[in-house]
């Protein structure tokens, strides 16, 4: 019988063959699994990242220290130097509280594109079985959005939050992207846990129909002839089909075949209107229209976040339920992360992410010539001092410099955080 009694260590005490036992849901990781043995310096650094104070090992499982590891060494008597350490200039205790500051700043964001790194993974396992093994696509989907819908419920106030540039296509991106947003935006609206479930699924498989399509319309153009767009809409029928072979749920079902559906009848497959179309197949069509018009199939088409909104709602409003229109701009905020700014006093800065539940003041990456932009620091506008914002902009008009200091995003790509993980986060008075 194996032994499974475990122990704890610091982080820095890690090493390569420990058997590590992580205690967190399989989304808050980047690893396949939250149990193995240490192979490389590599995963040590990625283990110290995730910021646990302590990590969990088997010893029974784990590799022998080395020899010269194998006692520790006692810590030296400590000096009146160390009894009595010199205090701590205003100055040092500046830079110190700053440090920390990016420091959390890092691992905060390290942390999302992580979670978003593990979910496009699993699209892509479902993707590479769905047809070979239709069960294991489903379990594998169905682990995922379950674990997405736990963290969603369990966050309280969330903040949206901009990635970094992320691995993946853009098929892989768009069904994760859809997924946050469309989860965050179905808890504002008040859909209960098993709605949650079918909304998320829905969104997470939205276009597994199109790999049934040829490769050439497989993205929505306004370049397709109009015998290329008939085929084009063909895909939410074939993604029905391959819903109904993982045994989806009636309501993840539905809501994946109302995605191009539009208030107005305008939509497609069925031109459904109105009331028959569920709250879950409206959030999705709201939503799955937001993140196309960001990430288009041809980038040189692409619109800014706050364009988007701008667009959605001055041009297309009658295609979307008002109340999900009304609760998606309250939670993306006016200017969505991505968006590219100019504050009341001049500064240029990068929208980098947004309390969904206190949107107006976002949280924003600053042009600072006089900061590297490694070292800059996010301002939270809902401090008293901070400037407003006074204007969005589009990446393309910004000088050059302020250009590659902001970096905005060619892909524009979102997980969630718990809202007081920034709050600390801001430059300090």
């Amino acid at each position: 019988m194996t032994d499974t009694r475990h122990d704890y260590v610091l982080p820095e005490q890690l090493r390569v063959g420990l058997f590590v036992e992580l205690e967190l849901g399989w989304m808050a990781h980047p690893f396949p699994k939250g149990s193995f043995k240490i192979s490389s310096e590599r995963q040590i650094e990625t283990l110290r990242g995730l910021g646990l104070p302590r990590i969990r090992v088997v010893p029974a499982r784990s590799d022998p220290p080395p020899a010269a590891a194998s006692a520790l060494e006692p810590l030296p008597a400590p000096s009146p130097a160390d009894a009595e350490p010199e205090e701590a200039t205003p100055e040092q205790d500046r830079r110190a509280h700053r440090r920390a500051l990016l420091e959390a700043q890092r691992q905060s964001l390290a942390h999302c594109d992580a979670q978003f790194g593990a979910a496009l993974r699993g699209y892509t396992t479902v993707l590479e079985t769905l047809r070979s093994d239709p069960a294991q696509a489903a379990g594998a989907c169905r682990a995922l959005v379950e674990g997405i819908v736990a963290d969603v419920l369990q966050q309280g106030e969330s903040s949206i939050r901009l990635l970094s540039e992320t691995q993946g296509d853009r098929a892989c991106m768009h069904p994760v992207n859809v997924t946050v947003l469309s989860l965050l935006l179905g808890k504002a609206l008040g859909l209960d846990t098993q709605a949650l479930q079918d909304l998320g699924t829905a969104a997470f498989l939205h276009d597994i129909g199109k790999i049934e399509l040829p490769e050439r319309v497989r993205w929505m153009d306004s370049q397709l002839s109009a015998a290329d767009y008939r085929v084009y809409q063909d895909h939410v029928a074939h993604g029905l089909l391959l819903g109904r072979s993982l045994a989806l749920s009636d309501g993840a079902l539905a809501a994946l075949a109302e995605h191009h559906e539009a208030m107005d009848a305008s939509g497609f497959p069925r031109q459904l209107a109105g009331a028959a179309i569920s709250l879950p197949g409206k959030i999705l069509a709201l939503v799955n229209r937001y993140d196309n018009m960001c990430n288009p199939a041809r980038p040189a088409t692409a619109v800014t976040p706050h364009e988007a909104l701008s667009l959605i709602f001055s041009q297309m409003k009658q295609r979307y339920d008002g109340v999900v229109l009304a609760a998606f701009i309250r939670m993306m905020g006016v200017y969505p992360p991505g968006s590219v700014v100019q504050l009341s006093d001049a500064h240029y800065a990068l929208v980098v992410s947004v309390n969904s539940a206190r949107p107006l003041k976002p949280r924003v990456l600053v042009h600072d010539p006089a900061v590297p932009s490694t070292e800059a620091l996010i301002l939270d506008l809902e401090r008293a001092d901070a400037p407003g914002i006074r204007r969005s902009l589009k990446p393309a008009s910004l000088p050059r410099a302020v250009f590659d200091y902001l970096s905005p995003r060619a892909r524009i790509c979102y997980f969630f955080e718990r809202a007081m993980a920034l709050d600390r986060v801001e430059v300090p008075a």
